[in-house]
């Protein structure tokens, strides 16, 4: 089979504080609830600078300018021992300050709903020149309101407020008078989403041998949803995002799984150009405002900055084999299905175990597993615990009950097949993909030969079904040919004695059946 390949992969942040306090969903929850208390107060006080947000080391891994083995390597807590020499732009992307990320937002605007005052514009547009994605013709798209009828917006409540630095400096307008889907807030949410996938989708359009005009379909892969009163829901923010970023040849779709969505979208991807539908499909994911600051009680508590304070984005693309890049191996992908159930065990069990026998290959021989990569001093303060070194346990736990593994190789297992979660907890970010350029790196430098991405999801967050969601596959090196090949590689014959035996199995259960 000729697979599709990983070509390139871009990650950014969007270091914005201020969304953070105003609009994130514990702060605006308790902002409406008990006006300027205590805790909302203090909440500025905790909010990290720009310069410690950049050095921050998981978010220097994010963007990857350290890999997972040196944060594995840093010094905790990581807030207090941030990155020599961190830089704000990476390879693959960057993490932008929130002044230019609010002018991104008003570019990004298609329905003059983004409001920003002139002299706030005027500093940012001198800004945003120098940022090597943005063009002339995206930077003149800002334009400058006066203070006044900015105040005035708000203070009527047709318009949540924009803040840089505790300064009013614009508005989100409603879209709609009456129609719930399309107001101020609603509006904003999809406006911050939509931003930061089109500054991903920016910056893997400047990286080499991408060019966005080439791309044929864009997915994206957000837990955000547009529409209107009528459609709630409907879509597109994938053509609404390549439209901004040049994508001129794509056309595009929403996918949605809650977190799992990222790893739907890869295997549809592959799909698409194995079979020749599509050349490049560009996967795009924009950021969660909602989610800024979920934990900031906790992290406050325990006399933490907020660190939930980064709006991420990202985008892979998948595209036809260049003889090159990683493949992704579709022979034998992992799903949780309808019958599988909600326990741990299970549902890891379906992603992991299952199709690595369909491929002859045992736990140990994947490398790096991908799993849920939320950075734990995000989550342990607030009894969350460290997400992914919990899946590694589950993980490594199934090795030993297959006989895989050592029982004292247990201890172990995380370390050596996993590594550290790096990335904000954004929902569907998060979920296995973060790794997916890491991953990328290593496969083609030869520091690993195997990588298994999970997604997982949350599907009963909707209110519709109590199920899980699960879907993962294998990244593999490049054999380096676009074409069959005549012979059959080691993994190959093993995937084909391992499909022999599964169906003499079933012929013989079938014959004895028949018995």
């Amino acid at each position: 089979m000729t697979y599709s390949v990983i070509g390139n992969t871009s990650y950014v942040l969007a270091h914005t504080p201020a969304a953070m306090r105003y609009h994130g969903s514990t702060l605006a929850a308790e902002r409406k609830k008990n006006g300027e208390s205590d805790y909302i107060k203090k909440a500025e006080n905790k909010s990290r600078s720009f310069e410690e947000a950049v050095k921050y080391p998981p978010n220097q891994a994010y963007i990857g300018n350290i890999s997972p083995d040196t944060l594995q390597e840093t010094e905790k807590p990581w807030y207090e021992n941030l990155v020599d020499g961190g830089e704000r732009f990476s390879d693959w992307g960057e993490i932008m300050p929130e002044d230019e990320f609010l002018g991104l937002i008003q570019i990004s605007d298609a329905f003059d709903l983004v409001m920003l005052e002139e002299n706030f514009v005027s500093n940012v547009k001198e800004k945003l020149a120098k940022n090597t994605v943005m063009t002339d013709e995206l930077v003149e798209k800002l334009s400058g309101k006066d203070q006044e009828t900015i105040k005035k917006a708000v203070e009527e409540g047709t318009a949540e407020p924009l803040y840089f630095e505790s300064n009013l400096v614009g508005c989100v307008k409603s879209a709609h008078e009456t129609d719930p889907n399309l107001n101020a807030h609603v509006m904003l949410e999809n406006l911050m989403a939509k931003a930061s996938g089109v500054l991903s989708l920016l910056h893997l359009g400047k990286q080499q041998d991408v060019n966005l005009s080439e791309i044929d379909y864009v997915m994206e892969v957000s837990e955000e949803a547009c529409g209107d009163v009528n459609q709630r829901g409907g879509g597109n923010f994938a053509k609404a995002i390549a439209e901004v970023a040049g994508c001129t040849n794509a056309t595009g779709a929403d996918i949605r799984s809650f977190c799992a969505a990222p790893a739907h979208a890869m295997v549809n991807a592959a799909a698409l150009v194995e079979a020749g539908i599509y050349e490049k499909v560009a996967i795009v994911a924009g950021g969660a405002v909602a989610k800024l600051g979920m934990n900031s009680k906790e992290h406050m508590n325990k006399d933490m900055p907020i660190l939930e304070d980064c709006i991420a984005g990202l985008t892979i693309l998948v595209q036809k084999n260049d003889g090159k890049n990683p493949v992704i191996v579709t022979d034998a992908i992992g799903k949780h299905n309808v019958g599988t159930g909600s326990a741990p065990q299970s549902v890891i069990s379906a992603v992991t175990t299952e199709p690595l026998e369909k491929l002859g290959l045992s736990i140990t021989d994947i490398d790096k597993y991908s799993v849920e990569m939320q950075n734990p001093e995000l989550t342990q303060p607030a009894g969350g615990g460290d997400v992914p070194a919990s899946n590694y346990k589950m993980i490594g736990a199934l090795g030993v009950k297959k006989g895989q593994l050592e029982k004292k190789e247990l201890a172990t297992f995380g370390a050596k097949h996993g590594m550290p979660g790096f990335a904000p907890t954004q929902g569907h970010i998060p979920s296995g993909v973060p790794f997916v350029g890491h991953a990328r790196r290593m496969l083609m430098n030869g520091d690993i030969s195997k990588a298994m991405i999970i997604g997982k999801g949350s599907l009963f967050l909707g209110r519709l079904t109590n199920l899980f969601d699960g879907i993962s596959f294998v990244m593999e090196p490049n054999k380096g040919t676009t074409s069959e090949q005549d012979g059959a590689s080691e993994d190959e014959i093993k995937r084909i004695v391992a499909s022999s035996l599964r169906d003499l199995a079933d012929s013989l259960a079938h014959e004895e059946d028949k018995s």
